[in-house]
């Protein structure tokens, strides 16, 4: 019995050292970034990985306003904030449908949703930019919504369809009996006890979209209308790059993501401390 417990302990150490490396190998970059970005470009290259000498704030002044980052910040937010409602709506909608009505062509449906799973976007971005300059959206908000929106519904049905399917089916008889129609059956009831699910989503999609270089440097040509990491490039010059601005600019973009993650983890522990009170 004391091996055991010896063993169990040893064990339990052995877990704690390495889920600590792990964070230290996340937040490392980070602390690194962070300090660069408060460095000149000097100090960068002659002292890269050392605390920094002197602050020198005025890099993130010169990206927030000279640089236009708070346009590209804008524009980011507007896209990123407006592609994961639309997915959420739809998504929810649709998997709420196919989890929990049975009609003809219901599993041709499902899989049909499936998949999108299987084809990336860049396969197909040749005809979607054909078809957004036939349809007048090149350099517009729209293309960049649309697309996002499109690409991540099928990881989004599949994920909220087995949440749905997991809900007792009493929950919708107790609901019709007292009068609900199917929308406050789906609103009201439904929706709220996969809001686990619902977190996981819009975090999925929320640092997808936010992240993604490839389709706004297709679509968008505007400079007015760039994202964040399109805006990025302007600090890469053909001959020299400005480390201390760049820096500084990946320490603003990153603060978005940090406080998505941080609210809808918390909105995630809630979800399933209700969903279990509930049921």
């Amino acid at each position: 019995m004391v091996n055991r417990s010896r063993v169990g302990s040893l064990g339990r150490i052995a877990l704690y050292i390495l889920l600590v490396a792990y964070g230290l190998t996340i937040v490392y970059p980070l602390f690194i970034m962070l300090c660069n970005s408060v460095k000149t470009g000097q100090e960068i290259f002659a002292n890269p990985f050392s605390l920094p000498s002197s602050f020198a704030w005025d890099n993130y002044s010169y990206v927030w306003s000279v640089a236009s980052f708070n346009a590209y910040l804008k524009n980011s937010v507007f896209v990123t904030v407006v592609s994961v409602f639309l997915v959420l709506v739809v998504s929810s909608s649709a998997a709420f449908a196919l989890a929990r009505y049975r009609f003809t062509g219901n599993t041709f449906l499902y899989l049909f949703f499936l998949s999108g799973l299987m084809l990336p976007i860049r396969l197909g971005i040749i005809p979607l930019f054909v078809l957004m300059k036939n349809l007048n959206l090149l350099d517009t908000y729209a293309s960049l919504i649309l697309t996002y929106t499109a690409s991540a519904i099928p990881f989004a049905v599949f994920i909220l369809t087995g949440f749905f399917k997991a809900l007792p089916k009493e929950l919708e008889y107790a609901a019709r009996i007292d009068g609900c129609n199917e929308y406050r059956i789906y609103y009201q009831i439904m929706l709220p006890l996969v809001r686990p699910a619902l977190a996981t989503v819009a975090i999925f999609n929320f640092v997808q979209t936010w992240n993604d270089f490839f389709i706004p440097l297709v679509f968008i040509s505007s400079d007015h209308l760039k994202t964040v990491p399109l805006g990025m490039t302007n600090f890469f010059g053909q001959y020299q790059t400005d480390w201390n601005y760049l820096f500084a600019g990946l320490t603003l973009a990153t603060l978005p993501t940090l406080i998505m993650y941080l609210f809808m983890s918390k909105q995630f522990i809630k979800g399933l401390t209700a969903g279990a009170v509930k049921g």
